[in-house]
């Protein structure tokens, strides 16, 4: 299913606005070869890859990396498909699941030689159907070495709202308990180590209110991360925002920013200071992708959000730990596929968070 006429024009408007970003982003992302310097190493040190992605037609949304193979982790939201990315570039299927219609986002536990993934449908997959369109929500559990399916929460049933749902990413705590959130209802699901799923939380305060015209409206919650502390961290699509307690969720409360982060944010990652790295979609705008890093004051009840550097393509959607330290921004051809186009791959490319 292809997006309104409108809707694909501000893709395409961010698309044009790639040729300007591409000759204007910082140099940081000056490459010579597979590779770049940024500003996070000094210039004596070894340059670090640009990771090519030789996987046509996967368009991930999300990335991890395991740390056990030293790869990178994808899924696709237009097949049912999980795959590795090696550092040069070869892509490898590490699941293919029936299942699913979307993989939105990954998360890899390397303690328990698991791979989560939220299963959705934006209506453009190849299993999707008018009937399925945002009707599809779930986590699932694969064993990392043989991509075997270990157990699915259907987060639909435990929602029991009749809403449509966007299940848009995962965070594991170091119990093994996770928490996903949904970005088109004010809902957070707790689904413990055997996929058992209950509601952690439904309040208004993580309703959406950001619109991307003719296509979603009320776009709430983007992204989340578990704080040690026992916090989740709820990033929403407008760039506030949101402490919940796991232990007392009814005591959720925005945190306090001096600057909200740039919008759309698209995806957050923990560092291992206890900062967050993020990255800001310029989906809207056409503006090169902010990546940002976000400071906590006292347990989370405030912090300060700096831009750190921008990626050239402004559709870029994930951050996550790379090799020896790094961080990478994922470029996953989005722009093409809400547009209904082909791509050749997909691009990790090393940012500063610093």
């Amino acid at each position: 299913m292809r997006l309104k006429h409108s809707a694909i024009a501000v893709v395409l408007t961010a698309m044009t606005a790639l040729g300007t970003a591409l000759t204007s982003t910082t140099a940081a992302h000056a490459t010579t070869g597979r590779h770049a310097t940024t500003s996070a190493h000094s210039p004596s040190r070894p340059a670090l890859p640009i990771v090519e992605a030789r996987g046509p037609g996967v368009f991930p949304h999300s990335v991890d990396y395991d740390p056990d193979s030293r790869k990178f982790v994808v899924g696709s939201l237009a097949h049912s498909t999980i795959s590795s990315v090696g550092q040069d570039g070869t892509v490898r299927t590490l699941v293919d699941d029936k299942d699913l219609v979307s993989v939105q986002a990954v998360r890899v536990d390397s303690k328990r030689n698991r791979i989560l993934a939220t299963n959705v449908d934006y209506g453009l997959a190849d299993r999707s159907t008018p009937a399925s369109r945002f009707r599809v929500a779930g986590v699932a559990s694969y064993d990392a070495d043989s991509g075997r399916r270990v157990w699915y929460a259907d987060l639909n049933k435990v929602a029991g709202d009749g809403e449509q749902h966007l299940v848009s990413d995962v965070t594991i705590a170091p119990d093994g308990t996770a928490y996903a959130v949904d970005e088109l209802t004010p809902t957070i699901f707790r689904i413990d180590r055997d996929g058992r799923a209950s509601v952690l939380l439904r309040d208004d305060l993580l309703a959406g209110k950001l619109d991307i015209p003719d296509f979603l409206n009320d776009v709430g919650m983007s992204a989340v991360a578990w704080m040690p502390g026992n916090i989740l961290i709820v990033a929403m699509a407008d760039g506030s925002l949101v402490r919940v307690p796991v232990h007392h969720p009814e005591q959720a409360a925005k945190v306090r920013l001096a600057t909200d982060l740039k919008t759309i944010t698209a995806g957050i990652r923990v560092l291992p200071d206890g900062s967050i790295a993020a990255i800001s979609s310029g989906l809207l705008s056409g503006q090169a992708a902010a990546v940002q890093r976000v400071r906590p004051g006292h347990h989370w009840k405030s912090a300060t959000v700096t831009v750190t550097d921008t990626v050239a393509d402004p559709v870029s959607s994930a951050v996550t730990a790379g090799p020896r330290g790094t961080i990478y921004a994922l470029s996953g051809g989005l722009a093409a596929l809400l547009a209904g186009g082909p791509n050749d791959g997909f691009t990790l490319r090393p940012v500063n968070v610093r």
